[in-house]
């Protein structure tokens, strides 16, 4: 099975990492004890003069002198002064729950200004940035917490606080100091310890993003106040090191995130946090780094953000979510000698703006790299491929696909859907998460609350769908053939768990195709018994209809869609609309789910669902099948005249197994 052999390898990992930095486990109750060689470095960190986090004087020095002679380096500067001065100007931060139970957003709202403020403060040496980063530090540090029982948002607000108070030490009266030290200890490493006793807390230990991120703020805020408090240090970076590989090694082997693009980003800036503050103010990052895959994971979020700029947001990833800045592929493409990665991040910088950490970690233009490779297939929990028809035009085909498992974190049940990007506009979507608020939304089991929200279900996903049921909520799936060719490029995938008990066989081919001008997806079933089977796509497009194909349109830009077999299906056109307290999975037309709806006493008790409005399906409905079955559709983008080559000829349609 995927998942068992994961965690196996995790476990190795894991085992070797703690071999190689010679932490010796403790006791029977996980206690862990250092080894002499982390000792020394600790106390050695513990006379380091401040500021020795992420960004230390020499690192400082450094960036002044290129920005005598580098003129993009002078813009990130010009940017961070601008939003340093916005800052100025906003009220101090408060102490708030919003609607939700997140803290948000006062935990990245106060990282925000801390990094905007204190770099301001340590490149022009002027008074009112300190000033007003002293004032939002003593605000927050005066908080009664930082709401520990959603632990993230302790992690972000103890990294926030670690940072101002080591950046701002000189400048701090020792009162001031004395009071920000004592909130950092208080709201922070002291409920941090909390997380590691034992066997180590769930927020440590798991495989996700929480793994990182709160690991990755308590180490900060514990090597903030290593000279004065060094017995937060011994506990956080210690089991730090100990955990992070449960969720480091899920990069393995070549960089994805299971979580989806955006989830990455969360995931892998906490990772960067940990790393290159264990490195500035230690010196090593106990061989952290050096495992599997982190070294390529900077190219996840580059392929998987097609032409329109919007990412493949597979999971509980926001439907309208967009790369902008990633200032960690700065630190990842200086760590790993990836310059095309830092390249990446310029581009979003000239189109967004620079952030802080875009100017600490940022890596001048090399020589003229080579171009990436247009198609890219990454393995792990979650396998993706994608495939466009080039890089540098914003009217590209793109088209993405994903295999893996059903049960990983933020997972819908979508094993097999694809998005597809052409002349600017996603022809293809998917609907994003639900909110997060929803009751039993993170419940996974076979009867779960969570797979009656139509965003989550097989229904509102770009798959087939056999009887109107959702797919086995434990399926593990694979790519089983990837090729990339100048002409026709493919991804092959076995999705048969997703449909246990229905179909013997179940595969799925999508193929950018035609000189890379068309998409194809066609699928290939097996069935154990007969079975009804409705093969869908979402969109935002009007549709029209005759017969096998169907004209899709957005503004002025059109895609043809045409079912190639089997002969006779005919395409038709449903709503995804959904009304926002009905807290069903069905839309308002349309499908009659067979398993249990979730109703409600009355609507105030739960967040109002995503309306999805504008949104349809189109469809294709098959009845009763039995025997093989084979499903093959071509998407047709109307290129300009005289950019389309020839139209796609299907005439002899191959198997997939003579792709």
């Amino acid at each position: 099975m995927v998942q068992k052999g994961r965690f196996l390898a995790v476990a190795l990992a894991v085992s070797a990492l703690l071999c190689s930095s010679h932490i010796v486990l403790a006791d029977n109750i996980g206690a862990t004890r250092m080894s002499m060689e982390m000792q020394d470095v600790l106390r050695r960190a513990g006379k380091k003069s401040h500021p020795r986090l992420i960004l230390t004087d020499n690192r400082l020095k450094e960036l002044k002198e290129l920005m005598k002679h580098d003129e993009f380096l002078k813009k990130c500067y010009r940017d961070v002064i601008k939003q340093a001065d916005e800052c100025c100007n906003l009220p101090v931060l408060k102490y708030r729950l919003p609607d939700s139970f997140r803290l948000l957003p006062v935990s990245r709202e106060c990282l925000r200004r801390v990094y905007v403020l204190g770099l301001a403060w340590r490149l022009t040496g002027k008074k009112k940035y300190a000033e007003k980063l002293k004032e939002n530090l003593l605000t927050v540090c005066a908080f009664e917490d930082w709401n520990p029982a959603h632990f993230l948002d302790t992690a972000e607000m103890t990294h926030a606080v670690g940072i101002g108070y080591d950046w701002l030490y000189h400048y701090l009266d020792a009162q001031s100091r004395e009071k920000i030290r004592a909130g950092l200890i208080k709201n922070g490493l002291k409920p941090g310890v909390l997380q590691y006793r034992g066997k180590g807390s769930w927020q440590v230990t798991n495989q996700f993003n929480w793994n990182l991120v709160c690991n990755g703020g308590l180490v900060v805020g514990a090597l903030a106040v290593i000279d004065t408090d060094p017995k937060y240090a011994n506990v956080i970076i210690t089991d730090a090191v100990r955990f992070m590989p449960n969720a480091l090694s899920t990069y393995a082997p070549d960089g994805a995130w299971p979580e989806g693009p955006g989830y990455w980003k969360y995931a892998t800036d906490y990772a960067v946090y940990a790393l290159a503050a264990m490195n500035t103010a230690l010196g090593t990052d106990f061989g952290l780094s050096r495992m599997k895959g982190l070294s390529q994971t900077g190219f996840f979020p580059i392929y998987m953000t097609g032409p329109t700029g919007l990412y493949f947001n597979f999971a509980d990833v926001g439907e309208e979510e967009r790369r902008k800045q990633i200032p960690s592929l700065f630190w990842l493409g200086s760590r790993f000698d990836m310059p095309r990665i830092a390249q990446a991040e310029r581009e979003m910088i000239s189109k967004y703006g620079s952030t802080p950490l875009d100017f600490i970690w940022y890596v001048p233009v090399g020589d003229k790299l080579p171009a990436l490779p247009l198609d890219k297939y990454f393995r792990g929990p979650v396998e993706v491929a994608m495939f466009r028809s080039a890089w540098d035009d914003p009217n590209a085909l793109f088209a993405a696909v994903k295999a893996g498992f059903n049960q990983v974190n933020h997972g819908h049940l979508d094993l097999g859907t694809f998005v597809l990007d052409a002349l600017g506009v996603r022809w293809v979507r998917d609907l994003g998460c639900e909110d997060y608020n929803l009751p039993g939304y993170w419940a996974k089991g076979p009867r779960s609350k969570r797979w009656t929200y139509y965003r989550l279900t097989s229904l509102a996903h770009n798959i087939p769908v056999i009887n109107g049921k959702n797919q086995d909520v434990y399926a593990e799936t694979k790519i089983i053939k990837f090729k990339s060719t100048p002409r026709k490029s493919f991804a092959i995938l076995d999705l048969a768990s997703a449909y246990k008990g229905y179909a013997k066989k179940m595969l799925r081919g999508v193929a950018i195709i035609n000189n890379r001008q068309a998409v194809l997806i066609q699928d290939e079933f097996q069935l154990e018994k007969p079975c009804d089977i409705t093969w869908g796509i979402t969109t935002d497009a009007k549709i029209t209809v005759d017969k096998n194909r169907a004209t899709l349109t957005i503004a002025d830009k059109k895609m043809t869609v045409e079912v190639f077999t089997p002969t006779g299906a005919t395409l038709t056109i449903k709503s995804a609309e959904q009304k926002p307290h009905r807290h069903s999975s069905q839309p308002d037309m349309g499908y009659r789910p067979t398993f249990t709806i979730f109703t409600i006493k009355s609507a105030e008790q739960k967040p109002p669902l995503k309306p999805n409005k504008g949104v349809k399906r189109l469809e294709i409905h098959l009845g009763k099948q039995k025997d093989n079955v084979r499903i093959a559709v071509i998407f047709i983008p109307h290129w300009p005249a005289g950019k389309m080559i020839s139209p796609p000829k299907l005439s002899k349609l191959s198997p997939l197994s003579a792709w």
